[in-house]
């Protein structure tokens, strides 16, 4: 990624809007600061100041996280900066090494490491080391799946909360870790103290809820305040047909020569496509509690009437790197490595376009 952006200094204009720190402190050290562009920015701006009218969209934990670990650097911006990073970074060591782990309990290590092959080229895996919330909600998604596997129900309430402080797709782990469970619970289920602790999960959502009906007087103000990443997203829940009748007679037919736009523009399409075809297929591929945090993890930022920002939001949806390692791996060998071309020379372009401040997702 380092070397990217070392290229992309010299073939690709700067965008001067929505960069890291401001374009003066983006200048001065873009390998820093280029890292946190657009959402970034929101989530230094909350760590340091707090909640503001319309950044209730980005949920507590991790500038909570952020600012507890720079105010031990000294408090400086810089310090800022630099903790949120090594969260970021750190963190997703965690989720390589809990995948690992966790795919370990099924399937073969050749498979694993496709799975994690993949996961690191896939077009937007950067946003794994940059100011966002991706490494950190995968990490507790992950480990909360492989405590369920080893019955260490307690931890997976406790790390199944943070996630529904994180994400709200977090939500997403309550049906899955239930059916868990289910599984793990044998021929005699009966309410006990393990299920209660599966019930933490939703407890970050319910504890940020509240918050927000102190200040904003709108527990789900995290909803209706969607418009204002624009009108292409909706306060009210659009169902996935109709976004993708948004997408195939609206949006890409009216797409302009402006190649930023119409590279995101069908990356959020074909990513959109990729996830559903997985989501059916995974029905019968998957052990049914990943297949239930897909689906929900791919439809639910969907209901917003868009597939804006989807190649984000498919990150921490590991299941789906299963599905496409199973696919991908049936492929002759020529065939599977232009996938893999494929999939680096979308990377290296949209972690360019991020970088020099071209908005990705």
């Amino acid at each position: 990624m380092f070397f990217v952006l070392f290229f992309s200094q010299r073939w690709l204009g700067l965008q001067n809007d929505f960069l890291g720190g401001g374009k003066s402190l983006y200048i001065s050290n873009p390998y820093l600061w280029s890292w946190l562009n657009f959402d970034g920015e929101h989530y230094l701006a909350i760590a340091r100041e707090g909640y503001r009218p319309l950044t209730y969209f980005f949920f507590p934990l991790y500038p909570i996280v952020v600012k507890y670990l720079s105010e031990l650097l000294g408090g400086s911006l810089v310090d800022y900066a630099i903790s949120g990073l090594f969260i970021s970074n750190g963190l997703f060591i965690g989720v390589l090494v809990g995948l690992f782990k966790l795919l370990r309990l099924d399937y073969e290590d050749k498979d694993v490491w496709r799975v994690i092959f993949l996961l690191l080229i896939f077009p937007t895996s950067f946003y794994f080391g940059a100011y966002y919330t991706e490494s950190l909600f995968m990490f507790l998604a992950v480990w909360s799946f492989y405590l369920a596997r080893r019955k260490k129900w307690f931890w997976v309430g406790i790390l199944g909360s943070l996630a529904t402080a994180t994400r709200v797709i977090g939500i997403m782990l309550l049906p899955a870790l239930l059916i868990e469970w289910w599984l793990e619970s044998g021929k005699k289920k009966s309410v006990n103290l393990n299920l209660i602790y599966v019930f933490l999960i939703p407890a970050g959502l319910v504890i940020y809820m509240y918050y927000l009906t102190k200040v904003a007087g709108d527990p789900l103000e995290f909803l209706h305040s969607v418009e204002i990443f624009g009108s292409q997203r909706s306060a009210s829940f659009v169902m996935l047909p109709q976004v993708f009748y948004r997408y195939v007679f609206k949006i890409i037919p009216s797409l302009t020569g402006y190649w930023p736009v119409v590279f995101v523009t069908l990356m959020e399409f074909l990513v959109g496509v990729l996830f559903l075809v997985l989501s059916v297929l995974g029905w019968w591929k998957l052990r049914r509690s990943y297949w239930v945090f897909m689906v929900g993890g791919y439809v639910v930022p969907t209901l917003s009437g868009s597939f804006s920002s989807l190649p984000r939001y498919v990150l921490p949806l590991f299941p789906g790197f299963i599905l496409l390692s199973f696919y991908v791996g049936k492929l002759p060998k020529f065939v599977r490595w232009v996938v893999y071309v494929v999939l680096t020379s979308g990377l290296v372009v949209a972690s360019a376009m991020f970088m020099r401040g071209y908005w990705v997702a």
